[in-house]
């Protein structure tokens, strides 16, 4: 096949990732957009999806087992980082975001994992950061 038509051998494998980093998200997602909160219901599922396209892209053109892949890795933390810290406000000696901040950085890496095909790492990310988040909700008393 000429290559002017792209490379389309593997994405049945990548469909199968991207959707399972996006399922993984949409639950932490929705729980910060019910709070109302800056990133929800679009931001992290994009994180996810971003973060699982890239390691995924990695692994096709350098494969699984590559040092170039922990150069990948480094950039997916980065890029996560910038937009998390987007999401921090800070007014004088008061601060609020990190939450959800952190909650980005731990979607992103989420789906890096999935993206290298650790899905159990995925899920435990998940189960961790909604549990988290949820604990924070109770504790306020709503």
């Amino acid at each position: 096949m000429p290559t002017f038509l792209g490379q389309w051998g593997d994405s049945f494998d990548h469909l199968v990732h991207l959707l399972v980093a996006f399922v993984l998200a949409l639950p932490i997602g929705w729980h910060r957009a019910r709070e109302e909160q800056s990133a929800g219901l679009r931001t992290f599922p994009l994180v996810a999806i971003a973060s699982c396209a890239l390691v995924q892209i990695a692994i096709s053109v350098f494969g699984a087992n590559a040092t170039v892949n922990a150069n990948i890795l480094q950039g997916v933390v980065t890029g996560i980082g910038f937009i998390g810290a987007g999401a921090i406000i800070r007014q004088g000696d008061w601060t609020a975001g990190h939450a959800t901040a952190a909650s980005i950085w731990t979607v992103g890496i989420m789906g890096a994992a999935v993206g290298y095909g650790y899905y159990d790492i995925g899920i435990i990310l998940t189960l961790a950061n909604l549990a988290v988040l949820m604990l924070r909700m109770r504790s306020r008393g709503g």
